[in-house]
């Protein structure tokens, strides 16, 4: 499991690069500031949590408990549900979409997710790692 999180960190450290490069350079063209300053949370917040699932990864194959495993889930969900829903609010107001209204709701489950994997981390860590 500790490989996959590392993968997965990987790609998404790489979108979150990319993500945040569209968004200084072409997004503001088409949307307004407080959607540009929705965006960069958006990927700062991918960008913390990226780190955490690498951290998560690297923590998990040393110790090996159920709760570090549980915290790299955690953070995967979080940062789909919170950054994936500022990303398609940013979207909303560039196409002027309608029917994302849902969207809104699911930012602050994420941000609950986010927070529930470092106390899992937290949990585990001190119940798993070996003394040196």
């Amino acid at each position: 499991m500790h490989k996959g999180y590392l993968i997965t960190a990987s790609f998404l450290g790489a979108l979150a690069v990319v993500l945040g490069a569209f968004g200084a350079h072409g997004l503001k063209k088409i949307v307004p500031q407080e959607s540009l300053v929705t965006f960069d949370t958006a990927v700062r917040y991918q960008f913390y949590h990226v780190f955490a699932l690498a951290l998560t990864g690297i923590l998990y194959a040393q110790a090996g408990n159920p709760l570090v495993k549980t915290a790299g889930i955690l953070f995967i969900i979080g940062m789909l549900f919170f950054s994936g829903s500022l990303y398609l609010l940013t979207y909303k107001t560039a196409t002027q979409a309608g029917g994302l209204g849902w969207v809104g709701p699911i930012t602050p489950i994420g941000g609950a997710l986010l927070v529930a994997g470092w106390v899992c981390l937290a949990l585990g860590l001190g119940k798993g790692l070996p003394q040196q």
